[in-house]
């Protein structure tokens, strides 16, 4: 599977367009995760904690996003984007989307 954030793959001609896919989850830390958080907020710079929380999100949306994809015949997503939203406080909603094309190598 092909993904891009472009509206075209280059080297590939779009033979068809499958239309919008998405892969979506929630997450939020438990309540461990969130001391440690919290606690590397005080000391300021990375925070690995939620940095590890966002990385494991948006993997996952992506991943969801490509069986998405597959199970509407698609071989290549463009115009790939991530969206995220807080839900409720510590609960936060990350989408990954684009379009689902066929391409075929020029």
């Amino acid at each position: 599977m092909l993904v891009t954030t472009s509206t075209s793959l280059e080297g590939y001609k779009i033979t068809q367009h499958l239309g919008v896919i998405r892969g979506i989850t929630v997450r939020s830390r438990g309540v461990g995760g969130n001391i440690l958080g919290g606690l590397q907020t005080i000391m300021g710079g990375q925070n690995s904690v939620y940095t590890e929380l966002c990385e494991t999100a948006r993997e996952e949306a992506y991943q969801l996003m490509m069986q998405h994809a597959q199970q509407h015949g698609a071989n290549a997503v463009i115009n790939m984007r991530y969206d995220a939203n807080e839900v409720l406080q510590g609960v936060t909603e990350v989408l990954a989307y684009g379009t689902a094309v066929v391409v075929e190598k020029i």
